[in-house]
């Protein structure tokens, strides 16, 4: 299920969408209960939250805005707040979470959800960069992924200065309405 799917099924849910919800349910269940594991490490609390994580979605799919976060890092940073809350209810509540816990809790490696938005987030990247002329996607590239100057982009390709600058501005813009749909 990509972007634009997740964001519809998100919209239907704050029309109070029952249909919509039992799909994004199916399609993010399995991912935000990793998240909630990974950080509870009980199944069976994690089960529980996971069922508090729905029942704030379902109530504040309003809140959600498609041109802020990715829907699958809302719903993640949602399972995320609520694992960590139950982590503190199940320690009193009467003192925060150290820091040195928080660290322990964030593995500097990606978690498999994180792994599967990256993997999907890079094959939007390449099917629009796909779309753009070569020589443009390179220069591109070589631009604002290596660092490479105007200049040095304008001597490589025999275009003047301000040629390269249109090129890279109107590519940008091309990108940018690519990942927008």
């Amino acid at each position: 299920m990509d972007r634009t799917d997740l964001q519809s099924l998100i919209a239907k849910c704050a029309l109070k969408d029952r249909a919509a919800f039992d799909a994004l349910y199916a399609a993010t269940s399995a991912k935000l209960f990793g998240v909630i594991l990974r950080i509870l490490k009980s199944r069976s609390e994690a089960e529980e939250v996971l069922q508090e994580v729905y029942v704030k979605i379902w109530q504040k799919a309003d809140r959600y805005a498609a041109g802020g976060f990715s829907p699958m890092t809302w719903l993640i940073t949602i399972a995320r707040n609520a694992a960590i809350d139950a982590l503190r209810r199940r320690k009193g509540g009467s003192e925060p979470i150290s820091a040195e816990v928080v660290e322990q809790m964030a593995d500097a490696a990606p978690g498999p959800e994180a792994l599967v938005v990256q993997a999907s987030e890079r094959a939007r990247i390449d099917r629009c960069f796909a779309e753009l002329e070569p020589d443009r996607a390179e220069a591109v590239q070589a631009a604002y992924l290596n660092g490479d100057s105007y200049a040095e982009l304008a001597d490589r390709y025999d275009v003047p200065i301000n040629t390269m600058r249109t090129w890279l501005r109107r590519s940008l813009l091309k990108l940018r309405e690519c990942l927008s749909r």
